[in-house]
């Protein structure tokens, strides 16, 4: 269906019977038929709205099917992240054993510490007043 503006001066007669005096311009289909000016913009940002949906939604879909061929990891890079969780493996079993060794030194310190000093005067309990 085919679309043209049309300059009007005149009174128009809707199919409903209502009369109303036309704008500059009025939308005219093939059938001669004129739309009525309130329904412009609901139906251009239908349109609009459509045409957004419709092209977020083709670009999705296209992302989404280049996605799917994309998800196998070649054999090279497979290798590599198993070196590397292995090195990491190492760097972390090395960490604990030394925070070990560090807690073996603050035990040992604190028996000395604690044998060392035995006439330590109790704290005095609050007194009341």
């Amino acid at each position: 269906m085919a679309l043209y503006l049309s300059p009007c001066r005149s009174a128009v007669r809707y199919n409903s019977g209502e009369v109303r005096l036309l704008l500059r311009f009025s939308v005219i289909g093939l059938l001669g038929s004129v739309m009525n000016p309130e329904l412009w913009v609901p139906a251009v940002t239908t349109i609009a709205i459509v045409a957004i949906v419709a092209g977020s939604s083709y670009r999705l879909l296209k992302m989404w099917l280049q996605r799917s061929g994309r998800l196998s990891i070649p054999e090279a890079d497979q290798q590599e992240i198993r070196d590397r969780l292995g090195q990491l493996q190492q760097a972390v079993d090395a960490i604990a054993i030394e925070v070990e060794r560090l807690s073996e030194g603050q035990r040992f310190t604190t028996k000395l510490l604690a044998e060392s000093v035995t006439g330590i005067a109790p704290i005095p309990a609050k007194q009341r007043s």
